[in-house]
């Protein structure tokens, strides 16, 4: 009798399907990775209806990266006090809500601005992910083989928003990149509500470090800034504006030492493998993001590709990368090491520049751009599955999800660093040419082999830190 009685008034007990979960979450992030990339090919469409300068232009993706990277390890941190899951789906709304603002935009400083919010969103969403799927599979294999899927999302999400973004550009305007994300972003919270396991967060008496978040973002956007308007404003004031980016990170460091709640525990520096990791990444992800961006002006500028076939040039990268992420990665890491997959990956990805640096102002796509695109999308592929597993094996277990953060801070940094200086790169020795009468094309040709250039440079650079500083790791 009395099971009857208690049966009618006992609450049913929900039962969240941790696979259900890794799919809502993928979903959410591939959204904001996708739209760190998704304006690369729509850049020309932008600029000649919002009048952007060469050098300008670039703020319209770093505008996105430095709000995205410098708020993640604040926003990491007050997941932790107001909960992962709240804050995830908060990130997706202003995420969305930022979109719209965007694909509405008919100024620079507003499409600037949206864009700046859209970072901030992106960052609130991603932050937690990381942490929650090592909540979800504790189990070491199976976490293994979350982050592979996860992994392969996000890395196969930045390539194939070039192609989504040609194809959207070409067939409606460049407005609907922003505009395709308010059905998608309505369809990934609503699922995130009903999906995600609610979890309850520390509370906000906890504290997090708002000071020194304004002083990491500060630092990171002052920097940028330098390198991209490093023209105009002349060699003193260039000089001025740096120290002041160096000084305020050294005002960082020196808050995250005294703090008694520091946003970034300095002693997970003190792990050779970590910070290694995280060094060759931003090396790594620099020359990435530079062949994606100066990529596509080169297809579209040089070889005379409208918005669709350009995203259609760039679709064998994310087919590449999807296809050995998901079915080799695990397989090859397994036999040959972490290490040894790490180098071989970074060796691909330096020689794919490297050809690529070579590309003609009369050129071919087959010949001069799909060989080295297929060589760096291997080589990416290659790289990525062990460095992530390296710089999180070199952190403690109560700073996985510290670790996690920086592991995503130093991957946007890498992205907008390396963008603002080849594409300043790009276009100063190109304005130069053109100042010297060299006719458009073949001026354009040359500032973007300069930029290719450089960025072989800085991925021999990856190749030799990580040959040097994760030397000892060969499992």
């Amino acid at each position: 009798m009395s099971a009857l009685t208690e049966s009618p008034t006992r609450a049913p007990v929900r039962r969240y399907s941790r696979w259900s979960s890794l799919l809502v979450l993928c979903a959410g992030a591939l959204m904001t990775i996708l739209d760190g990339s998704i304006v690369t090919v729509a850049m020309p469409a932008i600029q000649n209806d919002l009048g952007f300068s060469g050098a300008g232009l670039a703020w319209v993706v770093n505008a996105y990266l430095i709000p995205f990277g410098g708020l993640l390890l604040l926003v990491g941190r007050l997941g932790d006090l107001l909960g992962r899951k709240r804050m995830f789906a908060a990130g997706l709304a202003v995420f969305t809500g930022a979109s719209v603002l965007c694909g509405t935009a008919n100024s620079q400083g507003l499409l600037i601005a949206a864009r700046a919010v859209q970072g901030a969103g992106g960052a609130m969403a991603s932050a937690v992910v990381l942490g929650m799927l090592v909540a979800l599979f504790p189990e070491p294999r199976e976490q293994a083989r979350a982050i592979a899927v996860f992994s392969a999302v996000g890395s196969v999400g930045a390539t194939l928003g070039t192609f989504l973004g040609g194809a959207l550009t070409q067939l409606l305007s460049w407005h609907w990149i922003f505009l395709i994300n308010l059905p998608i972003g309505v369809v990934a919270l609503l699922a995130a509500v009903r999906v995600l396991e609610p979890e309850r967060g520390s509370g906000l008496r906890d504290g997090a470090d708002y000071p020194g978040a304004a002083l990491v973002t500060g630092a990171l956007m002052l920097t940028v800034y330098v390198i991209v308007g490093s023209v105009d404003h002349g060699v003193t004031a260039t000089l001025l504006l740096a120290a002041l980016a160096l000084a305020l990170f050294g005002a960082f460091a020196v808050r995250q030492a005294r703090t008694e709640r520091p946003l970034l525990r300095l002693r997970l520096f003190r792990s050779r493998l970590l910070t290694g990791a995280n060094s060759v990444q931003i090396l790594m992800i620099a020359t990435m993001y530079g062949f994606q961006f100066i990529g596509a002006l080169y297809i579209q500028r040089v070889l005379g590709y409208g918005e669709l076939a350009t995203g259609f040039a760039f679709l064998p990268a994310p087919v590449v990368i999807g296809v050995l992420m998901m079915s080799l990665s695990a397989r090859v890491i397994g036999r040959f090491g972490a290490y040894r997959v790490l180098l071989a990956g970074l060796v691909l990805i330096t020689g794919g520049m490297a050809l690529l640096s070579r590309a003609p102002a009369h050129g071919s796509y087959v010949t001069d751009v799909l060989p080295p695109m297929l060589l760096l999308a291997a080589g990416f592929a290659a790289a990525m599955p062990p460095l992530t597993g390296l710089a999180m094996t070199g952190a403690r277990e109560e700073d996985v999800g510290l670790a996690s953060g920086l592991f995503n801070t130093t991957q946007i940094v890498g992205g907008s660093l390396g963008l603002a200086v080849l594409s300043t790169l790009a276009a100063t020795r190109t304005d130069g040419l053109l100042a010297r009468g060299v006719e458009l094309i073949p001026a354009t040709a040359e500032g973007y082999r300069l930029a290719f250039r450089v960025a072989t440079v800085i991925a021999g650079g990856a190749l030799t830190l990580a040959a040097a500083a994760l030397r000892g790791r060969r499992d």
